[in-house]
């Protein structure tokens, strides 16, 4: 027997639109807590900054220091103490640990430093031949090999500028390094030199003037 079509197809189609027709299923409210791998879900509170946002420290730097305040290590000098802590007192004891750890014994280069300076502020010419180690080295390469030529070109070697640079120069910023003590911009030099073969005696002199 030949059955009708119409009615199979309406009979097939009916669950299938009914189907399509049909709501769907919600989303869960909180997909991450649907996964448990992730842990229950933890709610935002509202302004917070999502894990996106970049999040201002609540907290200074290490390399942040608030003006005017000392660093974190740094002790205030105590009252009466202000001179311990000037640039002044903290070069005089580098100098000396510097010309110590390169050069040898600071008080004696000290010394020199001063008689020299002394003698040429004072214009005393002999005093100054005695702080000073011939052959003396002077500009442009050239040598005084005495003291008599040193008097004869005094005037030549210790120019105006150079004298100013003497006078100018405190021990306590003076430039160190395996040359010698410089004065100035390189004008003058002082140097010392072993005085026995185990160098347990120095003699510092001025060695250039330039």
């Amino acid at each position: 027997m030949r059955l009708s079509r119409t009615p199979l197809l309406l009979a097939l189609a009916s669950p299938l639109w009914l189907a399509a027709c049909s709501p769907s299923t919600p989303p869960p409210a909180d997909t991450a807590a649907a996964d448990p791998a992730q842990g229950p879900a933890t709610a935002i509170p509202e302004g917070r900054p999502t894990p996106g946002d970049t999040v201002p420290s609540s907290g200074l730097s290490p390399d942040a220091v608030t003006a005017g305040s000392p660093a974190p290590d740094a002790a205030a000098p105590a009252a009466g103490d202000a001179a311990a802590a000037t640039p002044a007192t903290s070069a005089n004891g580098d100098v000396r640990q510097r010309i110590e750890q390169v050069l040898g014994d600071a008080a004696q280069y000290e010394t020199v430093f001063n008689a020299f300076q002394k003698a040429v502020n004072g214009g005393d010419r002999a005093a100054v031949v005695e702080e000073v180690r011939f052959p003396l080295n002077i500009a442009n390469g050239a040598r005084i090999t005495g003291p008599g030529e040193f008097q004869r070109n005094y005037e030549r070697i210790l120019t105006p500028a150079v004298r100013k640079a003497i006078a100018a120069q405190t021990f306590d910023d003076v430039m160190v390094n395996q040359q010698g003590v410089m004065i100035g911009d390189g004008q003058v030099w002082l140097n010392g030199t072993c005085l026995d073969q185990a160098c347990s005696r120095t003699e510092v002199k001025v060695v250039t003037i330039q």
